[in-house]
């Protein structure tokens, strides 16, 4: 185990902080999503930790788009000498599941590529005084368990014991890997019977087998089920069990207490008290019943059915990302949408503002465009019959400044074919200085009011993230006779140019678009829901969530919230084939997880 107390005594010398070069990549024994990086970095004994079995690196690509480096536990190191400057260096391996950004980066590293690496952090698995001190013995007292990526670390406490010690249980789901350096007796389940013993863990591990067997002590790591089943049979057992233990991590360091996990003991931390912990300890979560997948050929039904009009699927190309639907026609299906809300509409027709409209920040973009159309008159005539002419629902995007430009577009919307108007309160009250109709519970009532009385069409109510509260101003917008609410919209914020010394905008302050806001949308979004929900089932109306979406996954998680549907902006930016992404991932899910129709998954994390 490390020593804190040297490390806190000589400082971070005694870790490797730096650039390690990748020496080889590649998938491991045909697993599509299982890579082996192997890399190297110099290594001077005298002053830095050469990694032990258990302990893990944080590492990630120099020009990585996610924020943090990731926890990768260590597969196999060791020392060697550089034949060309004879340098002392240090060769480590890890196994890297494919999954998230961060993953899916480090597996895209090639040969001599350079990236981050900081570590060795944690403890390591370590023989009991029982084992340590025990007589050679013909029985295998040691019982290790790995399952899927969690094989990494225990493979690698394996090749530092005897073979003749232990017994090693590999569980996969299919196939078989990260097995090199296991040299002693293996049992391989996988779910799917491609290798080994058909089944997962319990299959080939019983209490009686452990009994049977004369395990002293079980050390494992892998899919928290399966560590849950090991604390289990170990305790049925009599016999110690330590669990290598997987959390995200900030910074690795134990200084943000971001990875706590809850023990007897409190909430320790997985990168500085762990990550391996004796399972007397740990506190496991009840888990979460799973739900059986659709039956083979039953296809997740991805239609809404929301203000007396039917989509398709619940995605919505949000106003003013899409044009008018004419676009992206070429770079893009136009119809893998449900809906398409128009570019924002006016009385008359508006110029937009002055001077830069918009610059990338991390995850997003801050904009300024200023509501640039042609105006209702013209938009109704020319461009909504072409509009309703394609095979998404079309959403005609209302803005205004005055009471009586709101009130007198309105009525022009009404005339026309469009089925749906969303009326956007997101724009300044010329009358009250600027503050948006959106921000404040009595405007906002003022202005669904005065629409509501000149409209009979289903009226979607878009609201404003800057309001001091939300909810108040969402229930006002249900009281005055909203159909729907949408929201969230752009975040009030801004930037510097720093070359200038100035506001990048003109109009100084801009909206804050992309992943940046989603969580902040969600947030927002579960909040109007749970309000709504203290309503009578007769006067809640849907919701439809906007911000930052960009994944199926960041669709799902709307939807979970509440959501009846989903608008996508910037994301159509980086990825014109976003709906078509979004639309076959949902499907998989739903498949998956048991969900034959929106509505079974709508609202359940309230």
């Amino acid at each position: 185990m490390v020593d804190q107390a040297q490390i806190d005594k000589d400082g971070n010398g005694i870790l490797f902080n730096g650039s390690a070069k990748v020496e080889r990549i590649e998938n491991v024994a045909g697993q599509r999503d299982v890579f082996l990086l192997q890399a190297v970095y110099e290594f001077e004994r005298s002053s830095q930790i050469c990694p032990r079995p258990g302990q893990f690196y944080m590492i990630r690509t120099k020009t990585s788009n996610g924020y943090f480096k990731r926890p990768i536990s260590v597969y196999h190191s060791e020392e060697f000498a550089d034949a060309a400057s004879g340098k002392r260096m240090l060769r480590l391996q890890f196994l890297i599941l494919q999954k998230g950004e961060g993953t899916k980066e480090l597996c895209s590293l090639k040969v001599d590529d350079d990236f981050l690496v900081q570590g060795p952090l944690g403890n390591e698995f370590a023989l009991t005084a029982e084992l340590k001190d025990a007589a050679p013995s013909a029985k295998r007292e040691i019982c290790i368990v790995g399952g899927g990526i969690g094989v990494a670390p225990v493979a690698n406490f394996a090749s530092s014991l005897p073979a003749t010690s232990y017994d090693f249980y590999a569980c996969f789901k299919s196939g078989t890997y990260g097995l090199e350096y296991v040299k002693g007796n293996t049992i391989i389940t996988t779910d799917d019977g491609s290798a080994g013993i058909k089944g997962m863990l319990p299959t080939a591990l019983t209490a009686q087998k452990i009994k049977e067997c004369g395990y002293k002590a079980i050390f494992a790591c892998g899919p928290t089920p399966m560590l849950v089943y090991v604390q289990k049979v170990a305790r049925e057992c009599g016999i110690k069990a330590f669990l290598s233990m997987e959390h995200r991590m900030l910074c690795g360091a134990g200084a943000c207490l971001g990875c706590t996990i809850s023990t007897t003991q409190g909430s320790l931390r997985v990168c500085k008290d762990g990550p391996v912990f004796d399972s007397d300890i740990i506190q496991f979560e009840k888990p979460c019943p799973r739900r059986a997948p659709l039956a083979e050929g039953q296809e997740a039904d991805l239609s809404v059915d929301m203000c007396g009009i039917h989509f398709e699927n619940p995605l919505f190309a949000a106003a003013g990302t899409f044009g008018f639907g004419q676009n992206f026609r070429g770079f893009a299906d136009v119809n893998d949408w449900g809906a398409i809300c128009s570019k924002g509409t006016t009385l008359e027709e508006r110029q937009g503002n002055e001077g830069e409209r918009c610059i990338e920040v991390p995850s997003g973009d801050i904009n300024s465009i200023g509501l640039q159309n042609p105006g209702i008159r013209f938009v109704t005539k020319e461009i909504i019959p072409q509009m309703l002419k394609l095979k998404p629902v079309t959403i005609l995007n209302l803005a205004g400044g005055s009471l009586e430009s709101y009130v007198e577009a309105a009525k022009i919307a009404e005339e026309s074919a469009v089925p749906m108007i969303e009326l956007n309160i997101s724009c300044p009250n010329v009358k009250a200085g600027g503050m948006a109709w959106g921000t404040d519970p009595k405007a906002a009532f003022e202005c669904v009011s005065a629409v509501r009385a000149v409209v009979k069409k289903p009226l979607m109510v878009k609201l404003s993230p800057n309001a001091p509260d939300l909810r108040a101003v969402a229930m006002a917008c249900v009281e005055a006779g909203a159909d729907a609410l949408s929201l969230i919209n752009t975040i009030q914020s801004m930037a510097i140019d720093v070359d200038k010394g100035r506001p990048f905008f003109k109009n100084v302050r801009a909206g804050l678009c992309g992943p940046a806001v989603r969580p902040i949308a969600l947030r927002m979004v579960y909040d109007v829901v749970q309000e709504m929900n203290k309503l009578p089932v007769e006067k809640r109306v849907p919701v439809v969530g906007i911000g930052g979406i960009a994944t199926w996954h960041d669709a799902v998680e709307f939807i979970m919230a509440g959501a009846h549907a989903v608008q996508i902006g910037s994301a159509i930016f980086a990825n014109p084939n976003v709906a078509k992404e979004i639309l076959c991932g949902l499907k998989a899910f739903m498949k998956s997880h048991g969900y034959a129709t929106l509505e079974e998954m709508r609202g359940i994390a309230q």
